[in-house]
């Protein structure tokens, strides 16, 4: 807002502008004295239903609290003498109850005034007319006759109504009757026909009047309208009916709405259409009704004034119609008056600047007085539409008035001018937090008062000063604006508001929060009908902010179907159904902003079979075939799948055709003679196959002689001296006739002899006999029926049947490559001895024995390797080296082998033995090691000896130097020496010969230890260890524990300590202890002994190493005797228990001598023994006896034989304080006995004596 300035003479110019004041956020607050401000009045024109009191509104607010008055067509109305209006008490609002009086006395212009101590404020003139729906006037409608296609206008002319009537037609039924471009309703209710037709008769044609107030109908009588046919008016060109004439005017108003209605007739009927001379029609704000016969322009503006051409056109030609718009205005604020607060000694300007046309004319009051008849005052400039006030000084306030008026209306404001000297203060509550999410505009509100305005100074953290820039805007009225929110500007701000007679700050914190996003979108989804569907929809959020999903589908609710489940992120749609399918959206809401994301789901299914299939256009081999498509179900036909069944040959049976295109109705069908045709057609799309269609009508073709020869000829023998000829036989489909038969054809190839054939039927081979072994042959098969034979056939190569070969291979060689690998040559055998076709030559060889035997092996298995084709040579690997072989050959044909060829022999020469079969540790002492072994199974060659070679390997597992040594063939056994002791030696062994060394056989071991140590212990089923690993171990037993110590020598990983209790059948407890030789086992119970070892094992070595097992004995703890009579707890406890018994005594005989009774009769009756039965009175008891129930023992109650009565619930037994059991007297005749059943507590037996027990009758019991 702008602020006042203080006012200088001689820039008045300058200061005009300077001093414009806004004060649209001044706010006084109702503390402070102020005038009156109007807050709520009634519509400038008000028209009232008679059947409801007349209500006047006119609020104010002001201090002191305003007091109201009325005027009524411009002189003083005086509420209290009418008892039929009334005002509300602390209101100006009139309620006028027109019950029983005529409602047109209270009509007027009325104006309410709002009056304190400091001015007066006034309301608008406000109309008060009533609402009227009066009667149609009475007359006769005569009948209407028209001959066809002429015009007719019928006439409605409603009565003038208070708001007017909605006007609308309809018959005695009371339907509307219909309208449309021929046939139109004109803006005042008239109803035109731009031709009429025979259907247009009727006798019924009402209007009807709506007034909206009373919610009355009024009607028109009917008329009658007959449409002759008899000369019917030919076709014309368009002519108008509304407006007449070819220009006319319109005036309206600016921000009413305009409408412009152009009606022709016209044969046929004419079109409208609109246009704008010079400009375009404002298509945000146009809308054309009553089928284009009416243009609607909204919200009218200056520009809108012109030419508008409605244009009307049919087949004969067209004519125009210009309609001359005008604009005017009644007057409408560019800038109304405003409130003044200034204090003492400012200057203030009050504007009252208004638009119109014609040009309003502005008038100024002052508290309701014509300014120019006010009381003078010098502070006062008047300038037109402005009202200068200077140097003001304190009781001038005041409520000025601007009228601004022309012929079409009038605007009227208010604005006071309130002169106070006002310390700042803040309105804005304090300590506010404004929360923003990021990237959006912040505002931190500082609403503040004070006169002189207070000037507004923002700071953040208390610290930084806040100037208006890029990044900060402080507003007029104290608002500070962060353009661009940012997590940093976050903190607390402090807007302190000054003037010269005080300050006044405020704290507000604003909170910068993360936005909220949709991380991850739902997606297009397509799914098949009773599928599920999921939308995803993950989202990121300020964690601060409580969000909220919510699923939308198609911009509504979601259905009410379980169906639909809503999880954190994810919406899923089960057994989706075609109702399912729509735009779904995921909206999440926080408190400050949200984010959605939408994706749609179309329904998809198999599309539904095609219909209606016709036969059109058939041919002798040609048929057209069109159908109807059915529905696709969001997925387009790809193709159209045609099938056949074909009922003379394969009834039932439906068989692919051909394929149309997905957007074909008709396809062109190939057909075979000599069948009983049947069509049907498939869709298919993405999702599958839609259900065949009904099958088409069915379709004969005529017979032909056959198209086509089988298929597939072949021809071979089936054994020496014939040929069999096969094919591939027709289908009935493919006979094309009846009478199929097949002509065979044959003769020798390459031999000048003619063809010879043989007809056959319902076969599909023919054999030839006394043919030559192997010769070629031509062969054809062609097919023929009653209508012809088919098409030459082609000529196939045939043999005839094969025998087995006559002579084997010759001249047999053998050359070896090496020890293990020879090649064998041979002779192939002539081409007319193989009697076949050639399959290749198989090469048996057998090893007979090694060159070292003298003796033939009888158990060498014989080897065959055959080779494909004319070959003369192969190869034979995996030969054994140093042994004697014998290989044969023999050719091979379809129907077997000839017969061998001679054995050719052939030597291996020596090769490397293999390894040696075993290679063992005998004996191993402190520096030596014994090592035995064996010789290889096959020494493929002469034997020359042994390699062996042995190296150390260190605890870190690091190899030392190879030591080499080397043995004769007949040396087994050696002994290595001068070796470190408790060292892991590794040996490697070979066997040799002239070849050189083979394979390796290797070992590892440990030399002894030169120290004592405890001999390791072997688990079941190990092989014993190399060398030792475990030392000597040790143990320090303590109270509970005991400490075991060891040297360890090995490499294994993992080290155990475990132990068990001595003949116990328990699983030894294992207690880890790598890296370490001692461990201290806790927990041992005093005087126990355990069995103790040390254990070592590695997951990568099956053995597993141990030592001896130790016993281990734990020293039991002595006992501390103590002397419990000098414990001060078990002396507290004995005088408790003393003390206890002392009360219960005398509690005892206190009861006995009051002669209370004791439920005990029950007791005794159940004893079964007499002796222990209770005395009666002259026996010396003390006890009373009672029958009534209230003494009866509790049910289930039982007495044991041994005499001791069972505690059952009761609070009244001895037998809690004595030790007796019996039930039985002492000396003195007191009865110790137990009793049984529960203390009754009747209230008379608490009650039997008021007297206190007698301590002469307490002392004589112990008598």
């Amino acid at each position: 807002m702008d602020r006042n300035r203080k006012w200088v003479p001689g820039f008045t110019a300058v200061l005009l502008i300077l001093l414009s004041y806004m004060s649209s956020a001044l706010e006084v607050p109702l503390d402070l004295p102020q005038p009156p401000t109007i807050t709520l009045q009634s519509p400038k024109d008000y028209i009232f239903d008679p059947r409801e009191n007349i209500v006047i509104h006119c609020e104010a607010k002001g201090k002191p609290q305003p007091s109201f008055s009325w005027t009524r067509n411009g002189t003083h109305f005086d509420v209290e003498k009418d008892s039929k209006v009334s005002m509300k008490p602390g209101s100006g609002t009139l309620v006028i109850d027109i019950s029983g009086e005529k409602a047109e006395a209270y009509e007027g212009t009325y104006q309410c005034t709002a009056h304190n101590e400091h001015g007066t404020a006034v309301s608008n003139s406000i109309v008060i007319r009533q609402s009227r729906s009066p009667l149609w006037s009475k007359e006769r409608n005569e009948a209407i006759v028209v001959q066809m296609g002429v015009s007719l206008v019928l006439q409605c002319r409603p009565p003038a109504g208070l708001p007017p009537p909605v006007i609308f037609w309809m018959d005695n039924n009371f339907q509307r009757l219909p309208l449309d471009k021929r046939v139109s309703q004109a803006i005042n209710g008239d109803l035109y026909f731009s031709n009429v037709l025979p259907e247009d008769t009727r006798s019924d044609y009402i209007c009807y009047a709506r007034f909206p107030h009373t919610q009355t109908i009024q009607q028109k009588q009917p008329i009658s309208v007959t449409v002759l046919n008899n000369s019917p008016e030919g076709e014309r060109r368009p002519g108008f009916m509304l407006p007449l004439g070819t220009t006319s005017t319109k005036m309206v108003l600016r921000g009413e709405a305009l409408e412009l209605e152009c009606i022709a007739d016209g044969l046929p009927t004419p079109d409208i259409s609109w246009e704008k001379d010079g400009g375009e029609l404002p298509s945000s704000r146009m809308l054309f009704l009553n089928y284009k016969k009416t243009l609607r322009i909204s919200d009218v503006n200056e520009a809108d004034g012109g030419d508008y051409r409605c244009m009307a056109t049919n087949i004969l030609g067209h004519v125009h119609h210009i309609i001359k718009v005008t604009v005017k205005a009644a007057p409408f604020w560019v800038s109304a008056p405003r409130n003044l607060i200034l204090a003492p000694n400012e200057t203030g300007i009050l504007t009252c600047r208004v638009s119109g046309e014609p040009k309003p004319k502005i008038s100024w009051f002052v508290n309701g007085v014509p300014i120019e008849n006010a009381p003078e005052d010098h502070t006062r400039k008047v300038e037109e539409d402005t009202v200068i006030l200077s140097n003001v000084q304190s009781g001038s306030s005041a409520v000025y008035q601007c009228n601004a008026s022309n012929e079409f209306g009038y605007l009227m404001a208010n604005a006071f001018v309130s002169v106070l000297a006002e310390a700042p203060r803040v309105l804005t509550p304090p300590d506010q937090v404004y929360k923003v999410i990021t990237n959006n505009p912040a505002l931190l509100h500082c609403a503040s008062f004070g006169s002189p305005i207070p000037s507004i100074t923002w700071f953040k953290d208390s610290q930084i000063s806040i100037k208006n820039g890029d990044l900060y805007v402080i507003h007029e009225n104290g608002t500070l604006e962060i353009n661009v929110a940012q997590p940093a500007d976050s903190g607390k701000y402090t807007c302190i508001a000054t003037n010269n007679l005080g300050i006044k700050e405020n704290h507000v914190s604003l909170e910068v929060k993360e936005p909220t996003r949709i991380l991850r979108q739902p997606e297009y989804k397509v799914v098949q009908r009773g599928m599920s569907a999921v939308f995803e929809c993950k989202v990121k959020h300020d964690p601060s902010l409580i969000p909220t999903m919510t699923w939308l589908k198609d911009k509504g609710e979601l259905p009410d179907d379980e169906r639909f489940e809503v999880d954190m992120d994810s919406l899923t749609i089960k057994y989706v159904t075609d109702e399912d399918e729509g735009t779904y959206t995921c909206v999440m809401n926080t408190t400050l902003d949200h984010d959605s994301a939408s994706a749609m789901l179309t329904v998809v299914e198999r599309p539904d079979p095609p219909t209606d299939l016709e036969l059109t256009d058939q041919t002798e081999r040609s048929i057209q075939l069109t159908w109807t498509p059915g529905d696709e179900h969001n997925s387009p036909t790809q193709k159209f799948l045609i099938q056949y069944e074909d009922r003379l040959h394969k009834p039932g049976v439906w068989v692919n055709l051909t394929e149309a295109a997905g957007t074909s109705t008709t396809a062109q069908l190939a057909l075979s003679p000599y069948v009983y045709y049947s069509f049907r057609v498939l869709a298919v799309n993405n999702v599958g196959d839609s259900d065949p269609s009904q099958p088409s009508r069915q379709y004969m073709t005529n017979p032909a002689a056959p198209d086509e020869n089988p298929s597939g000829v072949q021809g071979a023998g089936s054994e020496p001296g014939n040929l069999v000829i096969t094919w591939m036989p027709l289908t009935g489909f493919q006979s094309n006739g009846p009478g199929l038969e097949y002509k065979v054809h044959w003769r020798r190839k390459d031999v000048e002899e003619d063809w010879s054939s043989q007809n056959v039927a319902n076969v599909s081979h023919f054999t030839v006999s006394e043919t030559p072994t192997y010769v070629p042959y031509e062969i054809k098969v062609q097919a023929l029926n009653d209508y012809g034979i088919g098409p030459d056939p082609g000529v196939v190569i045939g043999y005839s049947g094969e025998d087995l070969p006559l002579s084997a291979p010759e001249s047999i060689q053998v050359m070896v490559h090496n020890s293990t690998l020879a090649e064998v040559h041979w002779e192939p055998v002539l081409t007319s001895s193989v009697r076949g076709k050639l399959q290749g030559y198989k090469v048996y060889y057998r090893r007979l024995r090694g060159l070292h035997e003298t003796e033939e092996q009888p158990d060498q298995q014989q080897q065959i390797l055959t080779f494909s084709g004319n070959r003369s040579e192969g190869r034979l690997p995996g030969l054994q080296p140093y042994s004697i072989y014998s290989v044969f050959i023999k050719v091979l044909n379809s129907k077997g082998e000839g017969p061998s060829s001679n054995s050719k022999t052939f030597d291996t020469p020596e090769g490397v033995p293999e390894r040696p079969s075993f290679l063992n540790v005998i004996n191993q002492s402190l520096d030596s090691i014994t090592l035995e072994w064996g010789p290889p199974v096959n020494n493929n060659g002469r034997l020359a000896g042994y390699t062996l070679r042995y190296q150390p390997v260190n605890k870190t597992n690091d190899l030392g130097p190879i030591k080499v040594l080397t043995f004769l063939p007949n040396e087994t056994i050696t002994t290595l020496g001068s070796l470190n002791s408790s060292m892991l030696y590794k040996f490697y062994l070979s066997a040799k010969t002239i070849k050189g060394s083979g394979p390796n056989v290797s070992e590892e071991a440990f030399t002894a230890m030169d120290t004592t140590r405890t001999q390791p212990t072997v688990e079941t089923g190990k092989a014993p260890p190399v060398g030792p690993v475990f030392g000597a171990v040790n143990t320090t037993i303590s109270e509970d524990s005991a400490l075991i110590t060891w040297e360890y020598f090995g490499h294994h990983k993992t080290v155990y300590v475990e132990y068990i209790v001595e003949n116990s059948k328990e699983d030894w407890k294992k207690e880890l202890v790598n890296g370490s030789h001692s461990h201290m086992i806790k927990g041992l119970k005093p005087g126990t002994s355990y069995r103790v070892r040390v254990v070592a094992r590695d997951a990568a070595d099956p053995t597993v190493h141990s030592t001896d097992e130790l016993l281990v004995v734990v020293p039991a703890v002595p006992s501390r005797q103590v002397d419990i009579a000098t414990q001060g707890w078990f002396i507290g406890l004995m005088c408790a228990i003393a003390l206890l018994i002392l009360v219960l005594l005398i509690v005892c005989f206190i009861k006995r001598n009051k002669g209370g009774k004791y439920p005990v009769k029950e007791k005794e009756d159940a004893h079964q023994d007499p002796e222990i039965q209770p005395m009666k009175e002259d026996d010396g008891t003390f006890g009373e006896y009672s029958d009534t129930e209230d003494h009866k023992p509790l049910k289930g109650s039982r007495t044991p034989s041994n005499g001791t009565v069972r505690r059952d619930e009761s609070d009244d037994s001895l037998v809690d304080y004595g030790e007796g059991g019996d039930g039985q007297f002492n000396e003195d005749g007191s009865f110790i006995g137990q009793y049984s059943g529960k203390k009754e507590k009747d209230t008379h037996e608490g009650n039997e004596s008021s007297e206190a027990p007698s301590p002469v009758n307490a002392m004589n019991s112990f008598v």
